[in-house]
């Protein structure tokens, strides 16, 4: 069992607000399974790979820089952000994927730059 990330919002996400902006081909995100349960994919290459999962909220046990910078987006998309299970949060600023933890920032990369180098697993 991975490390948790939530998409947190002031009003609660709706699945059908999901499928809106995971919908359109230029996302480049797919949402699949029902109301009640879903994962939404994305593709690098040929393969396709889960970056987060839908049971009434949205949320990631992201493995990968490239998940997490996913998983940054889809938040974004959704107008919410990324929480993880210490209270910090991740997010897109000036296309630079970040984490922030009270006054400390890591900075992970560059969005395209993580986006097109694919979800290799981060190291033990």
């Amino acid at each position: 069992m991975g490390y948790e990330l939530r998409v947190q919002r002031e009003s609660p996400l709706a699945y059908a607000e999901l499928t809106q902006v995971t919908g359109p081909a230029d996302a480049g995100l797919e949402l699949r399974g029902s109301p009640e349960t879903g994962e939404v994919f994305a593709r690098h290459g040929d393969a396709e790979f889960a970056v987060a999962t839908w049971q009434g909220r949205l949320y990631g046990k992201p493995a990968s820089d490239w998940e997490v910078a996913h998983l940054a987006r889809l938040a974004d998309m959704v107008g919410g952000r990324l929480v993880g299970e210490d209270g910090e949060a991740y997010g897109i600023r000036d296309g630079i994927v970040e984490q922030v933890n009270g006054d400390a920032t890591y900075e992970f990369g560059k969005l395209e730059e993580i986006l097109s180098l694919g979800p290799a697993p981060w190291s033990a």
